[in-house]
């Protein structure tokens, strides 16, 4: 199931990826009214693009260019779209994407080779903890992938830890894929129901969503505390809607494995520059093989370390380190950089919180200021100090804190529509 190409030398990758980006420069520019006009008000003539590194006479798509112009990116006419999806709208309001049966085959092909990567069969039974309705892409593409790979799904949907366990019970699936937060919330309830989880059918998860390892591929805490409570190999994922493409481990756990038949990747500066090799870049994305709504240049927000050392499994492509954090989430705090998931990290090894929502505002003299609401119903007296200690200890900075009941949190991290959990809020003047 593993493609060749993924085998293949470097070279021989960068000729294909060059004959695939020639196919989609002329296509974007019969198809696609954004990229004709972007091409236009730049003098582009895509003759002279013969190689990816001639991709940087192109300016790079946004998500605000998604946004203003949403529509200008389809490159289909009504009738040769199958399937409509939004993102989860964690930067701002969701965008539309569209899909064709060309663009479906795609993303079960993707996700086929990438759960096969992990080292699923067809003999496998995936219980698939995530949710297929509400115009959601990830469930979606999990469903059709592990119908490609010739597998068995079990479509629990997300939530449900009574459900999900008497799933597991009755049909012994022996992967899951899951949020890893919910999968501390599973163990959580198998302990208080006396259900010997750790001799169950689950060999595997797929951990979507969250990060379990730190830049250096060692567990985080999330990935600990799994660990530590239950013996399952855990795989961790990065994809996203507008590449419509994964980044998933294989059984090293050295990062997301590229595929370069699917997307020619860059990592850029804040001026779009290539950074140099091991430095953090943003990953900026050129979708091949698609037909409703192609990107060149697409820049996710999402800052990642490029590993282009073959891998000890035997693919010689670009692995992708664990998302450090989104550019536009970036907090500076009191003289301090630092992006949302070093807090997540650290009110992940407490606890008495439950759960949390990181809010993040602008002060009255115009700087950023953070409040850390926290569900508890076992907090100490001392919970601000305590907290704030770790904080600073880890941060040399500490946040407001905010005590709140479970409930309370849990309701602010789902409100009405939401497909999956809130915990960053973005209240800053910009």
């Amino acid at each position: 199931m593993i493609p060749e190409i993924e085998k293949k030398s470097i070279a021989e990758i960068k000729i294909l990826q060059e004959q695939k980006l020639k196919t989609l420069l002329q296509y974007v520019n019969s198809h696609s009214k954004y990229y004709q006009n972007l091409f236009k008000a730049n003098s582009i003539d895509i003759k002279n693009i013969n190689s990816i590194a001639d991709l940087s006479i192109i300016p790079v798509t946004t998500k605000d260019d998604l946004y203003k112009y949403n529509n200008d990116f389809i490159c289909v006419s009504p009738d040769k779209i199958i399937d409509y999806v939004t993102t989860s709208g964690t930067l701002g309001d969701p965008l539309t994407f569209v899909l064709t049966e060309k663009d479906l085959e795609r993303l079960a092909y993707n996700e086929a080779i990438s759960l096969a990567c992990t080292g699923g069969t067809k003999n496998d039974i995936y219980q698939l903890m995530t949710t297929l309705d509400r115009r959601f892409m990830a469930g979606l593409a999990y469903f059709l992938g592990i119908k490609h790979l010739g597998a068995g799904v079990v479509r629990v949907g997300n939530g449900m830890p009574e459900f999900q366990w008497d799933t597991i019970k009755r049909l012994h699936p022996t992967i899951a894929i899951a949020i890893p937060s919910f999968i501390l919330k599973l163990i959580e309830f198998a302990e208080q129901n006396n259900i010997d989880y750790k001799n169950c059918s689950i060999q595997k998860i797929i951990c979507i969503g969250e990060a379990i390892r730190n830049v250096d591929f060692s567990l985080n805490t999330l990935g600990k505390r799994i660990s530590e409570k239950w013996d399952v190999k855990l795989f961790s994922t990065y994809a996203s809607t507008e590449m419509g493409a994964a980044f998933t481990e294989c059984a090293e756990g050295k990062g997301g494995h590229h595929h370069p038949e699917l997307l020619i990747i860059e990592l850029l500066d804040e001026n779009n520059n290539p950074v140099k090799t091991g430095e953090p870049g943003e990953l900026t994305v050129t979708t091949l093989g698609v037909e409703g709504m192609p990107l060149l240049r697409f820049k996710t927000g999402d800052i990642c370390i490029a590993h282009n050392k073959a891998c000890a499994c035997g693919l010689t492509t670009t692995r992708l380190s664990p998302i450090i954090g989104r550019k536009q989430q970036m907090i500076k705090f009191k003289g301090t950089s630092l992006y949302p998931p070093a807090l997540y990290d650290i009110l992940n090894t407490i606890s008495y919180v439950e759960n949390y929502i990181v809010e993040v505002f602008t002060n009255e003299i115009g700087t950023d200021e953070i409040t850390i609401n926290i569900g508890s119903l076992t907090a100490p007296a001392d919970f601000e100090k305590d907290l704030k200690d770790h904080f600073r200890a880890k941060l040399r900075v500490a946040p407001n804190i905010k005590l709140h009941s479970p409930e309370t949190i849990s309701k602010m991290q789902l409100p009405e529509l939401s497909r999956k959990a809130i915990t960053f809020i973005d209240k800053r003047i910009k």
